[in-house]
């Protein structure tokens, strides 16, 4: 009976850190913010170009570099590994970034603040592996509860679940998934905060 019980756990844990892994979670706000904010031509306007210029490379970064042995897994969970990982995400965003100011004249608030939150837990990277999945949930969470309130705190108590299947599975330590709460707690509150003085 002892043995069944780890079991369950972990394969529950392997369940959900894979669904609300980061690209998958920003997939789903990005989807439901162009669902919610535009029309079906506007959306796929607006959700198109994130698709092809950061989330499908990203995705095809990580299952090239996994295929030939560079990265452990798709997790990306070696520190050392993580580095190039940092750099080829951060490269498309800023790419989307310029992509969407000189087509639409203004600067992706948003795809800002996921840059940001990426340069923090890339220099944190240097003294500690911080838990993306914990990191980027929390600040999705921060989009949805820009959006609705009930939505971003359903979200934050998904971005917790993430953070424990984190140490079930011993991709992290509990460490470091506080390091990447708390670096996305502060990113994600100067992002609110920011978000409301605009509106204002």
């Amino acid at each position: 009976m002892e043995e069944k019980q780890p079991s369950i756990i972990l394969k529950a844990s392997k369940i959900i850190s894979d669904f609300f892994n980061p690209l998958l979670s920003l997939f789903i706000f990005f989807l439901y913010m162009s669902i919610k904010n535009y029309s079906l031509k506007d959306s796929l306007y607006y959700f198109l170009p994130i698709l092809l210029i950061i989330m499908i490379p990203v995705i095809v970064w990580l299952v090239w570099n996994v295929k030939t042995g560079r990265y452990t897994n798709m997790d990306v969970s070696n520190r050392v590994q993580r580095k190039t990982l940092y750099i080829f995400i951060a490269t498309c965003i800023i790419t989307y970034i310029v992509f969407n100011y000189v087509k639409n004249g203004y600067l992706d608030f948003v795809m800002l603040f996921i840059l940001i939150l990426l340069f923090a837990l890339q220099i944190s990277n240097f003294f500690i592996k911080s838990s993306m999945h914990t990191a980027f949930n929390i600040f999705v969470a921060a989009l949805f509860f820009a959006i609705n309130p009930v939505a971003g705190l359903i979200w934050l108590g998904i971005a917790a679940l993430a953070g424990i299947t984190r140490v079930v599975l011993k991709r992290h330590s509990p460490k470091e998934v506080f390091m990447g709460a708390l670096i996305a707690f502060i990113v994600s509150f100067i992002y609110l905060y920011c978000n409301i003085q605009f509106q204002h």
